[in-house]
């Protein structure tokens, strides 16, 4: 995914959140997001989750990092209503 100015970063909370990582994917299929590319790595004690998605024709880069959590990087806007939505919607 190419960033730029416009684009957001915001850490949506604990990676082994499973409840969270479920709204999350809730959120992407109700936005009818597109996924383009998964992929899952291994180092040391590391490990990290990404899946690359469009809602339209705005990316949105989904990362689940070990220390670092569960986190989503995009256009600034469609950040915003991400975050909106998974906050808004019940728990799991």
């Amino acid at each position: 995914m190419n960033t730029n100015t416009h684009d957001k970063r915001v850490v949506l909370g604990a990676e082994h959140d499973q409840a969270l990582r479920r709204r999350l994917l809730e959120v992407l299929r109700n936005l009818d997001a597109k996924s383009t590319d998964q992929s899952f790595q291994v180092g040391g004690s590391q490990e990290l989750e990404t899946l690359t998605a469009f809602v339209g024709s705005r990316s949105i880069l989904v990362e689940s990092e070990t220390y670092i959590g569960l986190t989503i990087t995009g256009d600034a806007e469609l950040i915003d209503e991400v975050v909106a939505r998974v906050h808004a919607s019940p728990i799991a």
